[in-house]
């Protein structure tokens, strides 16, 4: 027993820091992807398309960081689409109602509008014991009635302000698009998060045995709400800087984000069952994600075509990674 425990925490420790096969197999797949890509084209290799692809992730990825949090201590979260949608809808909502102190009040509260959205998702999770499969997906629905009512039925008026369209589309800094800085400072936190902080430990403690992580004296309910707000403030902070890059707000802006966030995050590793994953892992799926719909969109197949492949290539990593890998508790 005593030989049993170090082997375990120093496999965890790994696990955090990214050395495990997921890992290099998604990342061996960008690889082969971006070869692939640049037989196609000679365009794909270059440093102003990789930067593109890039600030296309980041999008992406910072969805992913507040999904992988919920996804690790076990649960779901569906309501990204809606929550995407209501961060982007509220934030210039509020510039265009209250002029310049809306301008200034709208990143803020847009995201704290993708907050409440996961504090109601924590709660009726961690307190009312109910799935969050259904629940989250319920909570989608009810933000979606809401913006329907909100804006009518059709695309709100109300633009971007300069600084959600700096944030996404600027590149002051050699090059680099904002949105870019954007994912890492998100992905810097969360990384922060996990492994730096009694929080962090917590997390996977509860995803790899909640009831033992109670009877250890962790507040497991606090938890679960923290992790659930955090996934709603990034998917309504992605919205806010995809209200940014596209200069407004519209209807269902979130919906095509819900499949790809949670496949970047099982794909880079993640356990579906929660307690085990790391962010390098949620980095190589995000953008593994992008580059394979991306290619798919080069070669201009034709819609039907790309679901079927994209499908095909989540399952074969899937099954690459081994069901020992994706289950083990």
């Amino acid at each position: 027993m005593s030989a049993t425990v170090p082997r375990a925490a120093s496999q965890s420790r790994l696990v955090r820091l990214g050395l495990d096969r997921s890992v290099l197999i998604a990342f061996a797949c960008i690889v082969v992807l971006l070869a692939g890509g640049a037989l196609y084209s000679r365009e794909f290799l270059s440093p102003e398309y990789l930067l593109q692809q890039l600030q296309i992730s980041a999008f992406l990825g910072v969805i992913a960081s507040g999904a992988m949090l919920v996804i690790l201590i076990g649960h779901i979260d569906l309501s990204i689409p809606w929550t995407v949608t209501l961060g982007a809808m509220m934030a210039t909502a509020v510039a265009g109602w209250y002029g310049t102190p809306g301008e200034v009040l709208a990143i803020p509260v847009g995201i704290l509008c993708g907050a409440i959205v996961g504090l109601v998702n924590g709660l009726g999770v961690a307190y009312l014991r109910l799935p969050s499969m259904i629940f989250t997906l319920g909570m989608n629905a009810v933000v979606q009635g809401l913006m329907v009512l909100h804006t009518g039925g059709s695309a709100p008026q109300d633009h971007a302000t300069d600084a959600m369209h700096f944030l996404a589309v600027g590149r002051p800094v050699l090059g680099i698009p904002n949105a870019l800085f954007m994912w890492i400072l998100v992905g810097a936190g969360v990384i922060f998060l996990l492994n730096r902080t009694a929080f962090g430990r917590r997390v996977y403690a509860v995803g790899n045995r909640e009831r033992a992580a109670y009877l250890s004296g962790v507040d497991t309910n606090a938890i679960i709400v923290g992790c659930f707000v955090l996934s709603g403030a990034a998917a309504a902070f992605a919205g806010v800087l995809l209200a940014g890059y596209s200069t407004k707000a519209y209807q269902a802006m979130g919906d095509s984000y819900l499949l790809p966030a949670i496949a970047a995050v099982v794909l880079g590793g993640t356990n579906v069952l929660g307690g085990r994953g790391n962010y390098l892992g949620t980095i190589a799926g995000v953008i593994l994600i992008t580059l394979l719909q991306s290619i798919l969109a080069v070669m201009q197949m034709e819609e039907a075509g790309r679901q079927i492949i994209y499908g095909t290539v989540i399952i074969a990593m899937l099954l690459a990674y081994g069901r020992g890998d994706l289950h083990r508790k």
